[in-house]
């Protein structure tokens, strides 16, 4: 009888080597995929992996595409160090961008250099009171934090739906669901003539920083850690497990609603009802991937964007479904998980010793 055996002390290195190993596991998974379907796997290999690396305009493709899966992640890793589960930053990422989008419609007749720092502020404090609501019905009333944020998702799905199909809607737009182009001052600029790469990167790598910073070198950071990994010890201590919640939620809305505010100010434009594009959900893949580290999160975000891409691709050129990116996803999640529980775990034949 095979059973799961806990190690004494589960190996260090394999715990940061595991992401390496699942992301080689899910390119042989994808050959597997690509036979399947009847198609050449090192074809298809070559439009995922290096048709978006080939040239400038591509690789700036990958850093746009990179940085709202950054600013999400190392978001949620903040809370998820401390074991706060906020599954539902695609909700605050959605707040974000309502709440930028209403400071560039409300100001649409003004130069102002102060725009985008409005914006960029709104779009945080949105995604941080968005955020609030699990963080005060678990502190309050106990209520579970996952459910509650990842419900919260589909509210704040009708609400943009409503925005932008009611009073927001452009009276220019020919009634498709869209508000109207933002001005040149509400647009955040480009950083490489030629590409869409704008600002925003630098936004999420100093939010990297500024998530290293917190978590390994302050005292707060630290309070959040032991709450993670030892939350007897921190009850001993006196850390209080109340403002970790909301620390961790917090700082996840926050982090989400500037992704949404850099989406909306930038590639985009606009607010339209098709903003839901799943950073939010793969972003929680990303930290985990990236074992809740700034520096590791910023390779699994190129990663999840080089998946993202190469999944377009590959649909393109070989007439894959739209969902074969999510697949490959899914994999790399799957083996994730699959990797850690052999590493904190042992396969035993036999019964167990009492």
């Amino acid at each position: 009888m095979l059973r799961l055996e806990a190690r004494t002390e589960p190996s260090r290195l394999m715990q940061w080597c595991s992401p390496l190993l699942a992301a080689v596991l899910t390119l042989v998974a994808g050959l597997v995929i690509f036979w399947l379907l009847d198609k050449d796997p090192l074809e298809g290999l070559r439009y995922f992996l290096l048709n978006p690396l080939k040239n400038l305009y591509g690789l700036s493709e990958l850093l746009l595409k990179a940085t709202p899966l950054m600013l999400c992640a190392i978001g949620l890793a903040v809370g998820f160090r401390a074991n706060v589960w906020n599954i539902g930053a695609e909700g605050q990422f959605m707040l974000g961008t309502v709440g930028a989008t209403g400071v560039a419609l409300h100001f649409a007749e003004s130069d102002s250099a102060l725009i985008l720092p409005a914006m960029l502020l709104a779009g945080a404090v949105a995604g941080a009171l968005w955020a609030a609501i699990p963080a005060l019905l678990r502190t309050r009333f106990n209520a579970n934090e996952i459910l509650v944020s990842l419900m919260l998702v589909y509210v704040a799905q009708l609400f943009v739906s409503w925005l932008v199909f009611g009073p927001w809607r452009d009276p220019m737009g020919f009634g498709f669901p869209q508000t109207a182009m933002f001005h040149e001052a509400a647009l955040l600029p480009t950083l490489v003539d030629g590409t869409r790469l704008h600002l925003g990167v630098l936004f999420a790598l100093g939010l990297l920083v500024a998530g290293y910073l917190f978590m390994h070198r302050s005292h707060a950071g630290f309070k959040m850690r032991v709450a993670g990994e030892a939350a007897e010890a921190a009850r001993y201590a006196g850390f209080s497990a109340r403002r970790a919640v909301w620390i961790g939620l917090l700082a996840g809305g926050a982090a989400a609603g500037v992704a949404g505010m850099a989406e909306v100010a930038g590639p985009m434009g606009q607010l339209t009802d098709k903003v839901n594009l799943g950073y939010g959900f793969a972003a929680i893949i990303v930290a985990f991937v990236g074992r809740l580290h700034a520096f590791g999160i910023l390779l699994a975000s190129l990663l999840m964007a080089l998946l993202f891409i190469g999944g377009e691709q590959a649909q393109q050129y070989m007439n894959l479904p739209s969902s074969i990116s999510m697949v490959f996803q899914g994999l790399l999640l799957f083996f994730l998980l699959g990797s850690d529980v052999f590493i904190n775990y042992r396969l035993r034949f036999g019964r167990a010793t009492a």
